[in-house]
């Protein structure tokens, strides 16, 4: 046997122009048999951590008889004692790959839907290896044992029924409440006075979700069981949110109608694929906005939640041009569309405003205008009222989106011009809201240009020539202010 090795290991050598990895410059890869591990010998999987590790298989390289040749690697796994008779194949045919670690969602999935496993049961598993080496045709193999407890997942949709909701009874319209992760649904809108509880299927009243008599939410699927349901008192607009891992519910009063998702984030090629939190418009809460300098360009849309890949603002055509302002909110994960900034776009600022109400949802996004002027103006300013003699503010030589200003305020209100147009219908930073007071930290400032169309399409429910929302001074002093018009953010700390 030791001489037929020898034997192939010489006529493999031929072959290492062709078969040889960079990773296998060292020739000899030892002589150690191949080995495959698990993290963990018992598995129980929970779907409130469906996105973390469930278990990682690892396994050695095994030998390739010093011949330096590529050596791939399949990976299977199987119900326990059926010799691989119907093994799921994890990988195939992989090179300088040695492990899996599988999400908890990712396995449970593959339990359920290819081996046959029962949820809430322990059901035992093998794996096993085949390392395979260029020129050899006996394969190496290693195998371990390990058991995994799968669980039923709960449904991807939820719609709420009943005398207060908005449709009624009707199973067949029932209202849908949005998804945001696995078990977490929401929804906000107007609630009438009565009763009401979720299905999960249109059309179906079982299975359903009702009240645990406790508050928190129960599974009923058989017309024999309780059918408890919560109760609205008093009609108006509500916020639900619905933890189906957690069975609970949170029912909460809110001011007329509010948006649907509270957080809006940027996420694309430029933010290497992460979520970077765009912020809420004071003047309308259903618009967000966030200022971008583009060094990469390339693909984005805009998330709803952290992390998340469903319920996304997305274009509407594939590679859509940054003017395209067509946008549609995807609740699952296809159609993919995302809009793309090509090179020649790049290395250079953009203001986006994303509206996300319903019947209007559009992208809006153009060049960023930088103003090299920044002026106080207001009766806490040393100029006071007095625009044509308004007192300026400088710009940061390494920043030209940083302006500064250091000088005496009295009591009195605050604002910021950027271009001291004469009619005071030009291009302001306001505060978030009349009368705010400085907080000696960073705070957001609205910017609006009165006389620039882009400002006046973009708010379709305020007439933006009536917006004068201005900084309240309360105390007088010396001041240190420092505005960053790509942000829109201020400092206004009293020395």
């Amino acid at each position: 046997m030791k001489l037929r090795y020898i034997a192939q290991a010489m006529a493999a050598m031929a072959l290492m122009a062709s078969c040889t990895d960079n990773d296998y410059m060292e020739l000899d890869k030892g002589s150690e048999p191949l080995a495959l591990t698990t993290s963990s010998a018992e598995v129980e999987l929970r779907e409130s951590a469906h996105s973390a590790t469930a278990v990682e298989l690892t396994w050695t390289s095994g030998t390739n008889y010093g011949t330096g040749n590529r050596i791939s690697y399949t990976l299977e796994i199987a119900e326990a004692g059926t010799a691989f008779a119907s093994p799921f194949e994890v990988k195939s045919d992989v090179t300088q790959d040695y492990s899996w670690a599988p999400s908890v969602e990712t396995l449970n999935a593959i339990l359920l839907d290819k081996l046959g496993a029962q949820a809430g049961y322990p059901f035992a598993l093998e794996a096993r290896v085949t390392a395979t080496v260029a020129g050899f045709e006996e394969p190496q193999q290693a195998t371990a044992n390990f058991s995994v407890t799968p669980y039923t997942p709960v449904s991807e949709t939820l719609y709420i029924i009943g005398d207060a909701a908005p449709n009624g009874w009707n199973a067949d319209n029932a209202t849908a409440l949005a998804r945001t992760d696995n078990g977490i649904f929401s929804w906000t809108g107007e609630l009438k006075a009565g009763e009401f509880k979720f299905i999960l299927n249109q059309g179906e009243f079982l299975p359903s979700y009702n009240n645990n008599g406790k508050g928190g939410l129960v599974l009923r699927t058989d017309d024999d069981q309780p059918d408890d349901k919560f109760s609205i008192t008093e009609a108006g607009y509500y916020r639900l949110d619905v933890n189906l891992l957690a069975l609970t519910i949170a029912v909460t009063p809110t001011e007329g109608v509010v948006p649907e998702f509270p957080e809006l984030f940027f996420v694309g090629e430029e933010t290497d694929w992460n979520f970077n939190p765009m912020t809420p418009d004071p003047l309308d809460p259903f618009i967000f906005k966030i200022g971008v300098f583009f060094t990469k360009g390339g693909e984005f849309k805009f998330g709803t939640t952290a992390g998340s890949w469903e319920n996304m603002f997305k274009a509407t055509q594939p590679n859509a041009p940054y003017t395209d302002q067509s946008m549609e909110l995807v609740k699952g994960f296809d159609p993919d569309n995302k809009w793309f900034l090509n090179a020649d776009e790049t290395n250079r600022a953009y203001r986006i405003s994303v509206d996300t109400r319903t019947g209007q949802q559009r992208m809006m996004m153009r060049e960023f205008t930088l103003f090299t002027e920044m002026y106080l103006v207001g009766s806490a300013a040393p100029c006071g009222w007095d625009l044509g003699n308004a007192t300026p503010m400088t710009m940061d030589p390494s920043d030209p989106y940083i302006f500064t200003w250091t000088g005496a305020l009295t009591e009195g209100e605050l604002k910021f011009s950027a271009d001291k147009q004469s009619d005071w219908n030009g291009a302001w930073f306001l505060a978030p809201t009349d009368g705010a007071e400085p907080t000696g930290t960073a705070q957001q400032v609205i910017f609006i240009n009165k006389s620039d169309s882009w400002y006046t399409d973009m708010y379709t429910e305020i007439a933006v020539g009536d917006v004068d929302r201005k900084w309240n001074i309360t105390s007088a002093g010396n001041y240190t202010i420092t505005l960053n018009q790509l942000l829109d953010q201020i400092t206004i700390i009293k020395n």
